[in-house]
C-alpha cells in the first residue's frame, strides 16, 4: 500500500492495515448487510483480496442514506446535500476505485453562514493551516469583538488544541455539546455561527449531542487539519456520480449485489454465520453488518447464538439511539434565484431552516432542468425537528411551510417565484452520538469473530465522523476479517491524532 499522503496535510496519519498474505487462498464467503458507504467500503476491500462477497441492500439502489433516485420530468431527489470534505481520506479512497482522479467531485468556493441580524461568516479566504486558519477566522469575523473575547474561558478554549485520540472521546463522557459551549463562553453570535451550526449538521440538538464528538469535529475540520474548511460536491446526483460507478466496480470484482432485499434474520456460531432474507437463507463464513442504526439494532436484538458475555454487548447495541427527525424540501421554482446566491448557505436564527442549497450551481441534472424551465432548483434542510414530525403528517407539513417562509426571508426574490414541483422527505434514521460513555458504544469488533460492525454509528478510535466514519469503519471491518484469515488489510488515513498543543 502506498504511503504517499492522501491530501495536502503533511501531518496526516497513516494507520497500517493488518499484516499478512496479499490474497486469500482458502475460499471464504462473507455477507455484507447494507449497501451504503460502510457496506460498499467493506465489500470492496474484501472482494479485492479474493473473498467471495454477497451484499444485501434493503432499498432498490445502492448509496444508503446518501442515495439518489429519479423523479418524473427528468428530475432527481435525494436525502439532501452532503459535503465531501478534503479530509475525508478514506471515503475518497473508496470513490477513487471507480473515479481515480475524482473528476466527479467539484469544489464549492465558499459556504457562508448567515444570521437574520446581518452577521455573516465566510471560509473562502482563510488560510488552511492551523493555527493561522483559526486566527484569521477570529480576525475577520464580526462575531468576535475584543470585549467578547475577554469573556472566553481560555482553559476550555485550549482544550480544542489539546485533543488526543481516542482519549478525547472519553474525556467528555457525560458532557453535552451545549454544556461545553456554555463552559467555553464564546460570544453568542460566534457560538451560533461557528460552532452550533456544525453541531446541528450532525442532525442533533446540541443539548443531546456529545461534547466529545463536537470537540473531535472541531479538530477534524478546523483546528487539527491543514485541508481547510472548504469541500467538494458531486457534479451530478449521487447515483449518477458515485454509486452507479461504484456498483459497476463491485460487479467487476465479482460481488453478488442483491438490492431490494432486506435481511430479516442473522445468526452466528463457531462454525459460521447465516443470513436470512424474505426469500431464502444463506450460510456464510462471516458477516459485515453495515446497515443503518435502527436496522442493525433490530437484527442484533434478534440474535440468540453468540459466544461469551454477549448479553452485555447486545445491551450496549440496544442502548444506541437515533437522531431526531429531519426534513428535506426540494423546490423546482418557476424563475431564478439571484445569480450571486452561493451553492450552499448555512443559516442560524431562521426558525427551523438550517441551510439552503441552489442545486444548479453544481449538479448537472439540475442545470439541465434549470435551462429547460428557466428556473432554479432549491433545497431546504431542517435538522433536529420535533419527534412528532416523524409520525404526524400535519406536524411535518407545518415545518415545511415554515421552511418555505424562511426561504423568503433568506432569499427574498423567491417569494415571487411559483413552485413548479415540490418534493418533501421526512426521516428519522440517522445516528446520534450523545453524551453517554464513549466506551459503551459498540465498536467494529463483536463477541464473535464471525461478525463485525460498520457504519457512522459505530465507535471508532480515530477522529472521523459522518460519511468518513462510515467509510473508515467499513475498511476496518474488512481488515478485521482479513486479519483473522492471515490476509493483509488496507491502510486507513486520518487527520492528526493530537492537537497542536498536545505533546
Amino acid at each position: 500500500m502506498s504511503t504517499s499522503l492522501p491530501g495536502r496535510d503533511r501531518r496526516a496519519v497513516r494507520h497500517p492495515g493488518t499484516v499478512g498474505a496479499a490474497r486469500l487462498e482458502t475460499p471464504r464467503h462473507v455477507a455484507v448487510i447494507g449497501g451504503g458507504i460502510a457496506g460498499i467500503a467493506a465489500a470492496t476491500v474484501l472482494a479485492e483480496h479474493g473473498v467471495s462477497v454477497t451484499l444485501f441492500e434493503a432499498s432498490n439502489r445502492l448509496g444508503g442514506r446518501v442515495a439518489a433516485w429519479p423523479l418524473p420530468g427528468h428530475r432527481t431527489m435525494s436525502r439532501g446535500f452532503h459535503a465531501f470534505f478534503r479530509q475525508y481520506y478514506n471515503l475518497r479512497a473508496l470513490l477513487k476505485r471507480a473515479d481515480p482522479t475524482l473528476r466527479h467531485l467539484v469544489p464549492v468556493s465558499d459556504y457562508p453562514i448567515q444570521r437574520p441580524d446581518g452577521l455573516r461568516d465566510s471560509f473562502t479566504s482563510l488560510p488552511r493551516t492551523p493555527p493561522w486558519s483559526v486566527m484569521a477566522f477570529v480576525r475577520q469575523s464580526d462575531s468576535f469583538t475584543w470585549k467578547s473575547l475577554t469573556k472566553v474561558n481560555v482553559k476550555a478554549a485550549l482544550e480544542l488544541m489539546q485533543v488526543h485520540f481516542p482519549g478525547t472521546y472519553d474525556d467528555y463522557d457525560g458532557e453535552s455539546a451545549a454544556a461545553f459551549l456554555d463552559r467555553l463562553r464564546f460570544p453568542p453570535d460566534a457560538r451560533d455561527l461557528a460552532l452550533e451550526v456544525f453541531a446541528r449538521s450532525f442532525f442533533a440538538d446540541p443539548r443531546n449531542f456529545g461534547a466529545g464528538e463536537l470537540v473531535a469535529m472541531f479538530h477534524t475540520y478546523f483546528m487539527g487539519s491543514a485541508e481547510g474548511l472548504l469541500f467538494d460536491v458531486p457534479d451530478d446526483d449521487y447515483d449518477t456520480s458515485l454509486w452507479g460507478p461504484l456498483g459497476d466496480q463491485l460487479q467487476k470484482l465479482g460481488v453478488d449485489v442483491h438490492v431490494g432485499t432486506p435481511v430479516t434474520g442473522l445468526s452466528v456460531d463457531d462454525d459460521g454465520a447465516r443470513v436470512t432474507t424474505r426469500y431464502e437463507s444463506f450460510a456464510v463464513d462471516a458477516v459485515v453488518l453495515g446497515a443503518d442504526p435502527r436496522a442493525a439494532r433490530e437484527l442484533i436484538a434478534g440474535m440468540t447464538q453468540l459466544p461469551g458475555d454477549s448479553g452485555t454487548w447486545q445491551q450496549q447495541v440496544a442502548a444506541t439511539y437515533n437522531a431526531p427527525p429531519f426534513i428535506v424540501v426540494r423546490l423546482w421554482l418557476g424563475g431564478h434565484v439571484h445569480g450571486d446566491r452561493p451553492a450552499f448557505l448555512g443559516t442560524s436564527g431562521y426558525g427551523p431552516l438550517d441551510n439552503v442549497s441552489v442545486l444548479e450551481r453544481f449538479e448537472e441534472g439540475a442545470v439541465t432542468w434549470s435551462r429547460a424551465h428557466r428556473g432554479s432548483v432549491v433545497e431546504l434542510h431542517a435538522y433536529a425537528c420535533p419527534p412528532e414530525v416523524a409520525t404526524d403528517p400535519d406536524a411535518a407539513a407545518a415545518v415545511v411551510a415554515q421552511l418555505e417562509e424562511e426561504l423568503y426571508r433568506v432569499y427574498p426574490e423567491t417569494a415571487a417565484l411559483p413552485v413548479v414541483e415540490r418534493e418533501v422527505l421526512v426521516h428519522d434514521d440517522c445516528t446520534l452520538i450523545g453524551p453517554e460513555a464513549w466506551q459503551q458504544r459498540p465498536g467494529v469488533t463483536t463477541p464473535s469473530n464471525r461478525l463485525v460492525l460498520a457504519g457512522d454509528w459505530v465507535r471508532c478510535d480515530y477522529p472521523v465522523a459522518l460519511m468518513e466514519r462510515a467509510a473508515t469503519t467499513g475498511f476496518l471491518a474488512a481488515n478485521e476479517l482479513l486479519g483473522g484469515w492471515g490476509i493483509a488489510g488496507v491502510d486507513v488515513w486520518t487527520v492528526p491524532m493530537k492537537g497542536l498543543l498536545r505533546r
